[in-house]
Order: C-alpha cells, then structure tokens, then sequence
C-alpha cells in the first residue's frame, strides 16, 4: 500500500532538495530522482509561450535520465568544467507549494522558487524566480522525483545556470 502524500510532505521534499542544492550534496540530490527522471528547463519560444517538446524545441537545460544528471555532477566536480570552479553560492527559496493530485504511487507538486546567487569570480550576485513543477513516484519505499520541470521566468541570464544554481 502506498502511503498518503501530503502538502507537508511535499514542503519537506522540496525544501531538503534545495538545501542538498544549496549544500553541493549532490550524491543525496541525485539519490532523490528515479533511474528514469527527466530534468527540464525549457526555453521561451516567445514573450508568453514556452517551448513545449525538449526533443524537438530549445530548451536551457535538459536531461532524460538521471544518468545525465550524474554526468552533469561528475564534469562539475572534477574541476574542468570552468562554469562549475569555483561554484558559484546559492541559496534556493521555495514558496507557494500546493499539492495538485497524488493517486496510485504517483504525485504532482508545484511551487514557486528563487535562487540567489552569488558568482565569487565576477563578485556579483544574481536572482532568478520561476516555477517548478515536480512529478513524483512512489518507489522503493520513498516518493522519489520523476520528473522536474523549472520555467524560469527572468530568462534573460547574465551569467552561468547549471543543475545545481536553479
């Protein structure tokens, strides 16, 4: 049987997915999504329309499978990839959490988040404010993450985003 899923525990999902961010505790991060998860950032096709399709449209960032996102954690940890040394401060905001539907091991969240961030080579800070949407699965004892979806809503982007500064 698969346990109830609440708005509180929604928050505390949310919230200790951002401090692992904001902590560079990625192993636990990505401990958090299913073999099969997709992280997705799409792109604006236009003033009010985001792109729809990462397999066919732009998109900021995306990665089908957390095997790219481990990939991702690898290249940002061995010091050659230059976007990630030294990384950049964050500290993620999470707001505005609703539970939207949870039903047969499955569940989807929404929220509202902003990301300070402050790039220590350049000496400036940065925000960035948007939505989320999280859909998440029931598996292996644990409600993991399927699938994140960040719609960034200030796109235009002064310096570098990465996995782990949205």
């Amino acid at each position: 049987m698969t346990p109830i899923f609440s708005r509180g525990d929604a928050e505390d999902l949310l919230y200790r997915e951002a401090a692992l961010l904001d902590e560079g505790a990625w192993d636990e991060w990505l401990a958090l999504y299913t073999e099969d998860a997709v992280f997705w950032m799409p792109a604006w096709r236009d003033e009010e329309t985001p792109t729809a399709d990462p397999d066919c449209e732009l998109s900021l960032i995306y990665y089908d499978g957390r095997r790219g996102l481990e990939d991702r954690v690898v290249r940002a940890r061995s010091g050659q990839s230059i976007a990630s040394r030294p990384r950049p401060r964050c500290l993620h905001v999470i707001s505005n959490v609703r539970l939207i539907e949870c039903k047969d091991g499955a569940a989807e969240i929404a929220s509202t988040f902003t990301v300070f961030l402050h790039d220590v080579r350049a000496d400036r800070s940065y925000h960035f404010f948007g939505r989320y949407c999280h859909a998440l699965r029931h598996e292996q004892g644990q409600w993991r993450i399927a699938r994140k979806q960040i719609l960034l809503l200030n796109d235009t982007i002064p310096t570098v985003v990465d996995f782990y500064s949205i």
